[in-house]
């Protein structure tokens, strides 16, 4: 079960994954002990998957993002061709949907060329009947954070107040 305070400790991480175990204890009002506790906690449970430096695609070449469905002729539940897309270099995201589409796979590409190329190699995986490929021209938002704060019956996009304190 996650309490209030275990939910503030993850809303920070969110914010800041670098946040000393100090800052934490000081800002939901325990020792730091008895926060560390409660992290190890949470990643033994899976609740924390681990901690990554985001960098910007742009600063290390990665200029294009494209979205890709995927049509597959595979079993209704099979996720082996999704397997197969996870493998090819510069797919950041494989989802397995619902509907006329098998797959939405999230590319990271340098330039057109390159995009081309990983289109290539997902044709060439068995099964894989057709594509079809949006290129984003500008990303107004992206982030793995999940709304921990938001307030119950508050409308979508609606967050609670910024500080991370503890209501009881």
């Amino acid at each position: 079960m996650i309490d209030k305070i275990d939910l503030t400790i993850l809303s920070i991480l969110q914010d800041n994954g670098r946040t000393s175990n100090a800052e934490i204890a000081r800002q939901v009002n325990m020792a730091p002990s008895a926060v560390l506790e409660r992290m190890r906690k949470l990643e033994r449970k899976g609740i924390i998957k681990g901690f990554e430096a985001v960098l910007n695609p742009k600063d290390v070449g990665y200029t294009l993002t494209a979205f890709t469905f995927v049509r597959a002729d595979e079993g209704v539940g099979s996720t082996d061709i999704g397997k197969g897309l996870s493998r090819v270099p510069g797919v950041l995201e494989v989802h397995y949907t619902a509907g006329q589409d098998s797959y939405l796979v999230k590319v990271r590409a340098t330039d057109t060329e390159h995009l081309q190329g990983i289109l290539q190699q997902f044709g060439a995986i068995p099964g894989v009947r057709d594509t079809r490929t949006t290129v984003v021209l500008t990303t107004l938002k992206e982030s793995r954070s999940l709304p921990l704060g938001t307030q119950p019956g508050a409308q979508p996009g609606e967050q609670a107040s910024g500080t991370h304190t503890i209501e009881e």
